[in-house]
Parts: structure tokens; C-alpha cells; sequence
């Protein structure tokens, strides 16, 4: 669904990603893995064309995204949650979600967007940034799923948020997959979030992949020696 092919960018003369080559398959969840200023988010913005990369190239579902804007890029099937989440806070629950419907079909937020996140549309008049950490970064990922993904990309989607939402989270990002059939790439610190949701995982260090697991062949200890500073 998503192919990458020698992927680099750089800041300046500083290159952070250099020639990165992956493949994310239909109705599958890939975890990138690795430690702060290993490139993780560098690579989602890169995905989304919020960055500009040297060379290499970004497909979807077999269309060329290489050369497209951020909003073209959603358009055909991309969406992404930020680290940070980057809700609107003045904006209601309602209004944050609106926002994502740019690109679709239907100008309405579909029933099962509030289905999924029953506390959204307990909330849906309130403000944005009234919410909890876990609340928005909720809103965040129903924000994007209104855009009719085929690849969902969340970067850092646990950063901040207490274990009891994280286990939410996972919960959702499951059925998600399993009801609306998208790929989803995650770029992630927390192991046990990674183990909950995804099919495989990379280990990413100083803009390389280092290490590669299917879920069922994970080495934990191993992955945790990877993440410790």
C-alpha cells in the first residue's frame, strides 16, 4: 500500500535519513522504533511532503506522491497525527473534526468516528484544548480518519498520555484496521504499545534501519537495548 524507495533528507548539509527503502503492506501496522533524534519524525514529515526529500520516492497504492504537495498527498490517501497531537484549541471537538473532511466525500463526520470515540462526542461542543492529553490525541486520529485514509500515519501517538489510554489507544487503532481495512504506520517509543498493534517493527538509528522483527519474533530485550540511551 505505502513503498519507499531511497529516502533521503537533510537539513542543510546534515542528512538525517539517508537512502531509506520500506514497504508498509495492505491492512498492516508497521511500528518504526528508535530513540529521540533518530529520525522518526524527519521520516513522517517526509511522507507527508512537510518536508522535502533529496531523492528517493513515495508511493501509494501504485501513485507516485513524490513530487505532491501536503494537501495533495491527503488527498490521495495519506493522513497524518502529529506528534503533539496539533489540535486546534480553540476550535470545539466537533469543528477540530470538521476540519478533516476537506478531502471528503461527505461533509458530515460519519457515526462510527464518535462509535469509536464515545468521550468525543460526549465532548463534541467543548473545546479543544479543554481535553486531556489522551482526549486529544484522540481527536487527532479521529481528525484523520474523517479524511477516508488509506494509510494512517501517527507519529509519537503515546508521547505524554498515561498507560490507561495508551491501552485505548491500541484498542482503537486495532479496530480501526480491522473495520476500515487501511494500513497504519506508526513511529513509536513504548515496546508494550508497539507489541499491542503492530504486525512488524523496524528499529531506526541515526536515519538507518538496524533491526527488523515480525511481532511474533520480537526480541524484546533486545529492541529495549536499541531504545535505552
Amino acid at each position: 500500500m505505502l513503498e519507499v524507495k531511497d529516502l533521503q533528507v537533510s537539513y542543510g548539509q546534515s542528512e538525517v535519513i539517508g537512502n531509506l527503502a520500506f514497504e508498509v503492506g495492505r491492512n498492516e501496522t508497521l511500528a518504526i522504533m528508535g530513540r529521540n533524534g533518530m529520525g522518526k519524525t524527519t521520516l513522517m514529515k517526509a511522507l507527508m511532503g512537510i518536508l522535502r526529500s533529496r531523492k528517493g520516492s513515495v508511493k501509494l497504492d501504485g501513485k507516485d506522491l513524490t513530487k505532491m504537495e501536503s494537501y495533495q498527498r491527503v488527498a490521495a490517501g495519506l493522513a497524518f497525527v502529529p506528534q503533539g497531537r496539533m489540535i486546534f484549541s480553540a476550535l470545539t471537538v466537533q469543528e477540530n473534526i470538521e476540519t478533516g473532511l476537506e478531502t471528503a466525500d461527505s461533509k458530515t463526520i460519519p457515526d462510527d468516528i464518535f462509535a469509536l470515540f464515545p468521550v468525543l462526542h460526549e465532548m463534541r461542543k467543548r473545546k479543544g484544548g479543554n481535553l486531556s492529553g489522551g482526549q486529544q490525541q484522540q481527536l487527532a486520529i479521529a481528525r484523520a480518519l474523517v479524511s477516508e485514509p488509506k494509510v494512517l500515519i501517527l507519529d509519537e501517538p503515546t508521547e505524554g498520555i498515561q498507560p490507561s489510554v495508551i491501552k485505548d489507544i491500541a484498542r482503537v487503532l486495532n479496530e480501526i484496521r480491522k473495520t476500515r481495512e487501511i494500513s497504519i504506520l506508526v513511529s513509536e517509543q513504548v515496546l508494550s504499545f508497539t507489541l499491542a498493534i503492530a504486525d512488524r517493527l523496524l528499529v531506526i538509528d541515526k536515519g538507518r534501519f538496524i533491526h527488523e522483527n515480525r511481532r511474533d519474533q520480537v526480541d524484546a530485550e533486545k529492541i529495549k537495548q536499541y531504545l535505552s540511551v
